[in-house]
């Protein structure tokens, strides 16, 4: 059983960065390649980023390549999310995920409760 914890969301303007956090407990985030995916109102949830278990792989959504950085420290068992040139497209709830890699990320059982970011033009 693994509980996952996003955290960082907020209202920012366009153009402007936040950074989210997704924090573990129960088992360590080391076990696990990480994704982060999002929903917007009246949309199915879409993936957005992901990272392999080493650090040494990782994989976005073409809309975010170049503007988000997914990052992971094992030792604080906590996966980021820095999203920097933000646009009002990119508002949603997003949510952490535990899951695998195999050429790809693929998600697995486990998500958090979500954090909500807001972008305002």
């Amino acid at each position: 059983q693994v509980q996952l914890v996003e955290s960082g969301g907020g209202l920012v303007q366009a153009g402007g960065s936040l950074r989210l956090s997704c924090a573990a407990a129960g088992r360590t985030v080391s076990s696990y390649s990480m994704g982060w995916f999002r929903q917007a109102p009246g949309k199915e949830r879409e993936f957005v980023a992901a990272i392999s278990r080493s650090g040494g792989s990782t994989s976005y959504a073409y809309a975010v390549k170049g503007r988000f950085t997914i990052s992971r420290d094992n030792a604080k068992n906590t996966v980021y999310l820095q999203m920097n040139t933000l646009k009002p497209d990119d508002t949603a709830v997003y949510y952490c995920n535990t899951g695998a890699w195999r050429g790809s990320y693929v998600s697995g059982d486990y998500w958090g409760q979500g954090t909500q970011v807001t972008v305002s033009s």
